[in-house]
């Protein structure tokens, strides 16, 4: 078996998705978005999260990520969103 690309976009969006399903059970938005923030800062390394703006950077606008993950990423942006380097 070959390894998991974190390349390639569609394996972004649906790991971070899966995020997004699990935080959008909480009942108080800000604190799913809290959790969705939190999650990707302590678990994706820097290349993951620079594929992931990439990815809504992109020609395809950050298409198939959920509306969760998409305005979490958009919002905290400065905080996720490694040094370019």
């Amino acid at each position: 078996m070959s390894a998991v690309s974190h390349s390639d976009p569609q394996t972004i969006v649906r790991l971070a998705n899966r995020i997004g399903e699990f935080f959008a059970a909480y009942p108080c938005h800000e604190e799913a978005v809290e959790g969705v923030a939190s999650h990707i800062r302590k678990f994706w390394e820097p290349r993951m999260r620079r594929q992931l703006y990439a990815h809504l950077d992109g020609e395809a606008k950050g298409a198939g990520l959920s509306e969760l993950l998409r305005e979490t990423a958009l919002a905290r942006r400065g905080e996720l969103e490694p040094a370019a380097g």
